[in-house]
């Protein structure tokens, strides 16, 4: 009966293995994707001012500061220099976090990749010397 249990739990933690590894895959290509292009990463697009280009940053500010005033009374509206001081910090911070992002993942995945490797191959070789044994 213990040499059923064995053989389970080692398929088990080799199927196991074998998910978390094509999970982290798939995470790994999602990384890089997002870092070869930050601006047009997943997280880019939750953001209310789109930072596609400097026009339509101008254009979201714009319509944000007209519908925040109140009737009657005169809304600050910045001038150019500043909205494109504004677009710019906000695409650097994007950028940046991004970044910082798509790094972590790629780290965090890779070793979970390595690891799901060294586990599923301990225990594959366990098992064939189990299988092995009881023939």
């Amino acid at each position: 009966m213990s040499d059923k249990v064995a053989k389970f739990y080692g398929y088990a933690v080799c199927l196991i293995t074998v998910i978390i590894f094509l999970i982290s895959v798939s995470s790994l290509v999602s990384a890089f994707f997002d870092l070869s292009d930050p601006l047009h990463a997943k997280s880019h697009l939750l953001r209310d001012k789109s930072l596609a280009s400097y026009e339509v940053y101008k254009m979201d500010i714009l319509k944000s500061l007209r519908l925040s005033g109140d009737e009657g009374e005169s809304v600050y509206i910045p001038d150019d220099e500043a909205i494109r001081g504004m677009f710019e910090a906000s695409k650097e911070e994007m950028i940046s976090m991004v970044t910082l992002g798509a790094r972590r993942s790629i780290t965090v995945n890779s070793i979970l990749v390595l690891l799901s490797i060294a586990i599923f191959a301990f225990h594959w070789i366990w098992m064939r010397r189990l299988t092995m044994k009881l023939s």
